[in-house]
């Protein structure tokens, strides 16, 4: 998914610039996508129902609104206020590749296309 290039990978520091900046903040998303997917989809494998919750402005207000106490369910209003977050960035990417420049699609097409085939491989 990164580029052949040293210098532009190194331009995109996934594990120094992301994962070990917010590594338990991480944990936490992930965790709260297992726990949803066993809220939202009993027994399927783990995968995001786009179509059951697509409000992620509004909701992502009412956490930032209730940060640091927890929801009904026993998660974190602000770790789900960070998973409505990075929804949000993805489905906005996901636009670009839809209706963006040229240039802005063939970027973020090369990086699907190489997170896909490294997801093939595994």
């Amino acid at each position: 998914m990164l580029p052949e290039d040293a210098q532009a990978r190194k331009e995109i520091p996934v594990y120094s610039g992301l994962i070990k900046y917010f590594p338990l903040a991480l944990i936490e998303v992930a965790k709260l996508s297992w726990h949803a997917n066993e809220q939202h989809n009993p027994g399927e494998p783990l995968h995001w129902s786009r179509h059951k919750s697509n409000d992620h402005a509004d909701c992502s207000m009412r956490h930032l609104f209730q940060m640091g106490t927890l929801d009904d369910d026993g998660q974190r209003h602000t770790t789900k206020l960070a998973w409505r977050a990075l929804a949000m960035l993805e489905l906005e990417l996901e636009k670009i590749l839809d209706n963006g420049t040229p240039e802005q699609q063939a970027e973020l097409k090369a990086l699907q296309e190489r997170f896909n085939m490294v997801n093939n491989d595994a």
